[in-house]
């Protein structure tokens, strides 16, 4: 009876899977889907020798395919980028400098982000859409002719903007459908560049205002703002459509996922979640030891918010260390328990980590300036794009001048804990660490006692790998070594387990 619900543990062990690997997905169409042409246009026009193609994970099947029809229609020499450093969605430049490639041509889905090192052409894989059920999907959603919407997507199905567009425009005058856009001048998709493409001014009559965010561009109405509008969303539910909800949280959202040709009203409580973000705020003041996670070395400005973030929590009285450990796991950040709290530095898509499995919650640059910075206060709007939050950006605050403030401490009541928490603001330039370890302190029987802070204990740490012993160590000859797996090894005796 038992065998009936389990499975013996030595099976489990022992069992082989015959896994057979999908080659040529989309190998009869791989030009309408990877736009091949475009892309060996885009590399022969500026004369590219040496190009880096970055495919995500779900990509990776047709890579060999797509990179051998490249390598026909152009000279230059291609690397296949597989394992990206961060999140497949950013641009991986750091990659493509090792192998010294001279532009990146980026697959699938991508976040956007403006990028500033090498050329950079996006391929969005082109998923199909049935535009007949999306339409009815929109129609039930929106009954009122009237409605104002905003047509978001995500980038894989930016094709179907025009025909979609044509469909609804006549029936629903108020919809404003968005394109793609991407800052900079390096920046092409599908050979043409994304940095010279503006709205046309019979777009921006009337005093029409012009949104451009998350490397999208839709236009508003004079005198509404976006609050005025609902948003409709094509594409499944991930990163992306949280990100805008997020920022956009004063918007009702609706949605079509074309592979389940469903369309929904989001029932997801955008307040709760809020709150859940004010949660790690509170945890961010209660810290006095903050990790600054690198998670991105290729969107722009990023070195600009980590230097901000430095003074803004020595301002705070806390400590702060740079920790850049590429993907980021619950295994790598429970070696630093001595840190009170993470802030990581990613994209808009990347910045919202669901921390609930780590020891200690990661929060975002805007949640961490909002804990850190007296002038920054928590208001309904969130910001997801540290850019945003840098000089000259729409959401920056800056900090209190150092001449108008005393150094001194305030004290108010956590409401993680309940007990009183201090916070020291200094107007003083950050010490070096060198010195923390000179300070001592006097316990109550008035002996010197060595100040063993967290943060000084942190700074001291080093890790060595095994000792190499150069010469020590008699060369052998390699000898075959056990073979299966350690519950039974083929060498070793079987037991009877009857006697």
């Amino acid at each position: 009876m038992t065998d009936a619900f389990s499975t013996n543990s030595e099976l489990v062990l022992q069992r082989v899977l015959d896994v057979t690997a999908e080659k040529d997905v989309h190998c009869g169409n791989l030009d309408e889907h990877y736009q091949i042409k475009a892309t060996c246009h885009f590399i022969n026009d500026h004369q590219f020798k040496k190009v880096a193609l970055q495919f995500p994970d779900e990509v990776l099947v047709d890579s060999i395919a797509i990179a051998a029809e490249i390598e026909k229609g152009t000279k230059a020499k291609l690397f296949i980028l597989g394992d990206t450093s961060y999140g497949s969605c950013c641009v991986d430049e750091v990659a493509a400098e090792h192998v010294g490639a001279d532009c990146i041509v980026h697959y699938g889905r991508a976040c956007l982000s403006p990028s500033r090192r090498l050329p950079l052409m996006y391929v969005f894989e082109r998923k199909p859409v049935v535009l007949e059920t999306c339409v009815s999907s929109f129609r039930e959603l929106y009954p009122n002719r009237q409605s104002h919407v905003i047509l978001l997507y995500d980038v894989n199905y930016d094709h179907i903007n025009d025909d979609l567009l044509a469909l609804l425009s006549s029936e629903y005058p108020n919809i404003s459908a968005s394109t793609l856009h991407v800052d900079g001048e390096l920046c092409y998709s599908h050979g043409e560049t994304h940095g010279q493409h503006n709205v046309s001014s019979s777009q921006c009559q009337n005093g029409d205002q012009v949104v451009q965010q998350f490397g999208r561009q839709f236009v508003l109405k004079s005198g509404l703002t976006i609050e005025d509008y609902s948003v409709f969303f094509i594409g499944h539910e991930g990163a992306t459509m949280t990100n805008f909800m997020m920022t956009w949280n004063r918007c009702s959202f609706c949605s079509f996922d074309p592979v389940t040709m469903t369309g929904r009203t989001e029932s997801v409580s955008i307040n709760k979640a809020l709150m859940k973000r004010y949660y790690a705020i509170e945890r961010a003041k209660d810290a006095s030891v903050v990790g600054i996670l690198v998670g991105t070395l290729g969107v722009a400005n990023y070195l600009t918010i980590i230097e901000q973030l430095k003074e803004t929590i020595h301002r705070a009285g806390k400590k702060s260390y740079m920790f850049a450990m590429g993907k980021l796991n619950v295994a790598k950040l429970a070696n630093f328990l001595e840190i009170d709290i993470y802030v990581l530095i990613a994209c808009p898509e990347n910045s919202l980590l669901d921390s609930s499995e780590f020891y200690k919650p990661v929060v975002t640059p805007f949640e961490m300036e909002v804990a850190c910075n007296k002038k920054r206060e928590w208001s309904g709007e969130y910001v997801t794009d540290f850019r945003d939050l840098l000089p000259g950006g729409s959401k920056h605050v800056a900090l209190a001048n150092p001449d108008d403030l005393e150094d001194g401490d305030e004290t108010d009541v956590s409401l993680i804990t309940g007990a009183l928490r201090m916070t020291r603001f200094s107007s003083s330039e950050p010490v070096s660490s060198s010195h923390d370890s000179s300070l001592v302190l006097r316990n109550q029987a008035l002996t010197v006692a060595n100040a063993n802070t967290a943060a000084t204990f942190l700074a001291g740490r080093s890790w060595q790998g095994l000792e190499q012993k150069l010469g020590e160590t008699p060369v052998v000859k390699a000898l075959e070594g056990r073979k299966g797996i350690a519950i039974a090894y083929e060498e070793e005796p079987t037991i009877d387990r009857d006697h």
